[in-house]
Formats: C-alpha cells, structure tokens, sequence
C-alpha cells in the first residue's frame, strides 16, 4: 500500500514525530528497527561511517554507548559534530539526524551499563576497541582472565565505556514515493533551541 507524508501528518516536535515512527517499524516487525549509521569526521577531514544501536531517544536527543577510546570516540572528541541515519527499507522510510554530540553524565552510563547481559559487560572490559589485535586467542583470554576476576559479583562499568547524546540540530523525514517523487520533510531547530522550523524538500 502506497504510504504518503503530508502537513497533516506532521508534528511540530520532530523528536516526538521520530518517535512515532520508531514504534511504526517497531511494531511492523522491522529487523533490528535500533540499528543506526552513525558518520563522524577524522581529523584530516575523511568521513568515517558505521552501524551503532539507538539506545534511548528524549527530548534531549537521541542516545548511543561504545568504548571512550575508540576510532568514533577520538573523533568525536576532536570534532563533535555528527551525523545519524536510520532507514526501515520496507516501510520507505529514512530519518537523517545531523547536530552535536556530548557525552551522557556517569549517572545514566552506569544504569544503562546496569542492564546489559553479563558477557556484554565483560566484553566492554576486554575489547581495545579499534586497536590491533594479534589473533583471536589473545581477546579470548582477556575475556578469561575477565571472568575469573569478577567471579561471584557484578561487572561495574569501566571508565573507558559509556554513552553519547547526539542533541539535534537538523532531522530530516522521508517518505518513499512512486516514479522518485519522495515526501521529505526538514526541520531545523530555532535560534532559540525551544521551537523548530519546518519545510518541504524537493525529492
């Protein structure tokens, strides 16, 4: 059934109005509907690109965790500016989130770290994410040695993983339409950071 995105259709909060569609693909059963591109940039200006899982969306901005000394960590450091995309293929759907990204405060890192699965939060100890690694046997001891120190206890978060806030400054809705005519829709955020502007884009 051919889907359309109209005025109408439109809230003037965009965050709220991803958040309606997040549950659409949510309940249509999409494959991992969290699974998010997240695009930073590098210090001699190469953009860098990868898969990463939305983990909490508010008013505030949309939510992610990894290792604080990886390749998306150090450039985000030295440039904060961001870009996120989701696509939900069979719906014809894509969100494109473009703004600035700061860390989240201990406090939200240690309850979200709080729930992962035991070997996840082992594996944010033993993983040097994006370092060399000589063969596979070498992270599997870590993982061992890992193991056999909090035995018996909880994995606390270490200080080297936690989350990141992407605060929004641009999100885009597009809407697949026949013969390439897409529905697109751009809100900017406002001076003032408490309201936002909204237009349609040519497909």
């Amino acid at each position: 059934m051919e889907q359309s995105l109209t005025e109408p259709d439109l809230l003037d909060d965009p965050i709220e109005l991803f958040r309606r569609w997040f549950a659409d693909a949510r309940d249509a059963q999409m494959p991992q509907p969290d699974a998010m591109t997240l695009a930073t940039v590098a210090a001699d200006g190469r953009p860098s690109a990868r898969i990463v899982l939305l983990k909490g969306v508010d008013g505030r901005g949309f939510q992610f965790f990894t290792n604080y000394e990886s390749r998306k960590a150090g450039e985000l450091a030295a440039d904060p500016r961001a870009a996120l995309a989701f696509v939900w293929i069979p719906m014809f759907r894509q969100v494109r989130v473009t703004g600035d990204v700061v860390r989240l405060d201990a406090t939200e890192s240690d309850a979200y770290f709080a729930t992962r699965p035991r070997g996840s939060q082992i594996g944010a100890w033993a993983s040097q994410q994006s370092r060399e690694l000589a063969d596979r046997a070498e992270l599997e001891a870590r993982v061992g040695e890992l193991e056999e120190r909090f035995a018996g206890g909880d994995v606390p978060r270490p200080r080297h993983w936690g989350g990141y806030l992407l605060e929004p400054r641009e999100i885009e809705f597009w809407q697949g339409r026949p013969n390439r005519l897409h529905d697109r829709f751009a809100y900017t955020r406002a001076a003032d950071a408490d309201s936002w502007r909204r237009a349609r884009l040519q497909p």
